[in-house]
């Protein structure tokens, strides 16, 4: 409202973007500064931290490149120059190329399988297939059962012990915390069920179709995206190769 009033004539274009991962092409495929949103899952997940999580596997999770923002944001810049508006473009794919749940588990999977990280002693990694359960206290049962009980009984031990398990104690411990920081974050998400509708991103699409060069350089269709062989082939060989300590 504060924008609207104060823009006089001034176009306001305003651009929402999904969950934003590493490039697809520019500068080159799988480029990524920082963890973002979905790499913290790869991380635990590729550093052997992270072995179950909740979520419904049929669900969306709407992902879009860095490179197609930049893109978007380019293009409506320069179409909006000289002429008053005020327009949003929904920046994301999960109306027009949807990636499941159930398929990020799968390329994370299959990723870390075949290259596994090497931790700091120089031993690969080795992952299983993560257990997805489906609701927040089947999680909460899972992680007291599974971890919190046994957690809380070397904490014991190691207290009449002289702090001879102290280090055990702590590495597992924050294993657990980690899981259960990114779990209460993502939980929101995790079960949302719906869909972004980009009908204005399309039509600037449509209007950049006319210029073939254009069109090729200022790339931001979400159809352009092969999920299996983005995730497997750039992003997450760029979260680790930029992200990993």
């Amino acid at each position: 409202m504060l924008i609207g009033h104060l823009k006089e004539h001034l176009s306001v274009v305003t651009i929402r973007p999904t969950i934003v991962t590493s490039t697809l092409r520019e500068p080159f495929p799988g480029w990524i500064e920082g963890v973002r949103t979905i790499d913290s899952l790869a991380v635990g997940y590729g550093k052997g931290k992270l072995k179950c999580f909740l979520g419904d596997l049929k669900g969306i999770i709407d992902l879009v490149p860095a490179d197609m923002v930049v893109n978007a944001m380019i293009v409506a810049m320069v179409a909006h120059a000289n002429q008053p508006c005020d327009i949003i473009y929904q920046v994301g794919s999960s109306v027009r190329n949807p990636m499941r749940n159930r398929d990020l588990q799968d390329f994370g999977f299959r990723y870390f399988t075949e290259k596994p990280w090497i931790n700091k002693d120089g031993k690969p990694v080795k992952v299983g297939k993560m257990l997805v359960l489906s609701s927040m206290d089947s999680f909460r049962r899972y992680m007291a059962i599974r971890y919190l009980f046994p957690l809380k009984g070397l904490g014991l031990v190691n207290a009449a012990f002289c702090q001879y398990f102290q280090g055990t104690y702590h590495d597992l411990s924050r294993k657990v915390n980690f899981a259960m920081r990114l779990v209460e974050l993502y939980e929101p998400y995790l079960f949302f069920q719906g869909v972004f509708d980009d009908i204005n991103s399309e039509k600037l699409r449509m209007a950049v179709r006319e210029s073939a060069a254009d069109a090729d350089m200022f790339y931001f269709d979400p159809k352009r995206v092969d999920w299996e062989d983005y995730m497997i082939n750039a992003h997450l060989p760029g979260v680790v190769k930029y992200v990993f300590k």
